[in-house]
């Protein structure tokens, strides 16, 4: 790790469309990911068709944006990121 910590959220449109293409990308640098937490808003009759998945990536600024590169090449998909610097 470079001295940072890089937080990612990714805002997913249309999950049935979506979800398993970003699950792929997700797969891919699953070493790297060292928390991830999904959130949707449920009600009894149904699921929303968008989500929000924050990531935890342990890596190098390049690795963390291929990652998002690759997310964000996904119509529908938002991706943000806040980057915390730690000293070593």
């Amino acid at each position: 790790m470079d001295g940072k910590h890089h937080i990612i959220g990714i805002h997913v449109t249309d999950r049935v469309q979506r979800a398993g293409r970003v699950q792929e990308i997700l797969s891919q640098y699953g070493t790297h990911i060292r928390t991830r937490i999904g959130l949707h808003h449920v009600n009894h009759e149904k699921c929303s068709p968008n989500g929000l998945i924050l990531v935890e990536v342990l890596g190098d600024d390049g690795l963390c944006n291929d990652m998002r590169d690759k997310l964000c090449a996904i119509e529908g998909i938002q991706v943000k990121e806040m980057v915390f610097d730690h000293p070593e």
